[in-house]
């Protein structure tokens, strides 16, 4: 779908069994230019202990309708604005710009948006731009779409006086190379330089930069199974492709939050196939992130835990936003299990993890439009 009608982030295009083996099919998954570094006073506010993480439709409209920044409840700790584009695949050179008023009659202009960003700072929120998603395919394959990347996303965190950088790659913008089978040691240019870029961005905004990222499960967890094109080739080279770039800055990333939706059958830790749309599915796939995994089952290459302050689950917030809407009860279940080891169900977890960061949603605007479901489900469990 075209951005200005897209009704919800979108899964990959079915994977054939022939790729990745009969058993897994899934639903449509340096040197840079400096720019002036920003005003550092929002930024050094530390996130809550738990918090909601929510898109924002800021450049398109859609069937949820549009809402204002200075609109989003205070609920809402990250608010990210979707979406940053580039101006073609392999450029780098991405733009972002508020929704046209034409599409969106309630559009703020320009001031209001900048004012209500420094608002939400000022209560403690962070506001990041989100680059990508459905459809902003984004391939760093040159150094100078690199260093274009680092200008222009910093030209636009400037520009509103953002926090950081939310990554939503999605589609084919990662893929890797053949051969290139080691997860800490990555050789593919897009992915190489896609690390370069974020480190470099990281840099010049300091420790208070935010950088999140909402990868597929289809980037992730399928790692376990499948990594790339495998040592023989043959299978999907976007499988587990995200974790070079969630390895290689692990100690740069403030939050990751796969999307538990969208997605096929996914294999956990138990080796039985877990499907979205229950508990079941957020505690196995975020008892892997939380327990590591070895990455296409070698046991001696084993992808690391991240820490439950850097993960937080990903979920649709209405039927109509996205395939695999939870119930709040069973996202209730799930975070029972993951945080105090209770309603676990059929799966046992590799632990238990109080400090888990907490939720995220696709979107903002769809949970306004279904009455706020999600919010309030987030608040009344963690006792907003």
């Amino acid at each position: 779908m075209r951005r200005r009608r897209r009704p919800a982030k979108r899964p990959l295009a079915a994977v054939a069994a022939g790729l990745l083996g009969a058993t897994a099919l899934f639903a449509s998954p340096a040197h840079a230019t400096p720019a002036p570094a920003p005003a550092p006073t929002a930024r050094a506010q530390a996130l809550p202990e738990h918090a909601l993480v929510g898109y924002l439709h800021a450049s398109f409209a859609n069937g949820s309708g549009y809402t204002r920044l200075a609109d989003v409840p205070d609920s809402w700790d990250i608010i990210d604005l979707a979406f940053g584009e580039p101006t073609s695949v392999t450029s780098g050179d991405i733009r972002f710009s508020l929704c046209p008023r034409a599409e969106c009659p309630g559009v703020e202009t320009e001031d209001e948006f900048k004012a209500a960003v420094k608002a939400k700072q000022a209560a403690g929120k962070k506001v990041l731009i989100s680059i990508g998603g459905q459809n902003g395919q984004v391939q760093l394959t040159t150094t100078a779409a690199r260093d274009r990347f680092v200008q222009s996303v910093g030209a636009i965190i400037d520009r509103y006086g953002l926090d950081g950088l939310d990554i939503d790659f999605e589609g084919h913008s990662l893929s890797l190379a053949n051969g290139d089978t080691d997860f800490k040691n990555p050789k593919t240019p897009s992915i190489v330089h896609l690390i370069s870029a974020v480190k470099t961005l990281k840099a010049r905004y300091g420790a208070g930069f935010t950088l999140t990222m909402a990868p597929e499960t289809f980037f992730v967890q399928l790692g376990y199974q499948f990594y790339g094109s495998g040592p023989w080739g043959g299978q999907d080279p976007r499988a587990g492709a995200y974790l070079p770039v969630i390895h290689a800055l692990r100690d740069d990333l403030t939050l990751l939050h796969v999307q538990d939706y969208n997605s096929g059958p996914i294999m956990g830790l138990d080796n039985q196939y877990h499907f979205m749309g229950g508990a079941d599915f957020h505690i196995a796939m975020t008892d892997m992130l939380l327990t590591g995994f070895p990455v296409a089952g070698n046991q001696n290459n084993v992808f690391p835990a991240l820490k439950p302050s850097q993960v937080a689950v990903g979920l649709p917030a209405s039927p109509y936003a996205g395939n695999g809407h939870t119930p709040p009860a069973e996202v209730t279940k799930a975070l029972n299990c993951l945080t105090k080891s209770t309603d676990c169900g059929s799966y046992r977890t590799h632990g238990r993890w109080p400090a888990l960061r907490g939720l995220m949603t696709w979107s903002v605007n769809w949970d306004r439009f279904g009455g706020w479901e999600f919010q309030k489900n987030f608040d009344r469990y963690f006792g907003s």
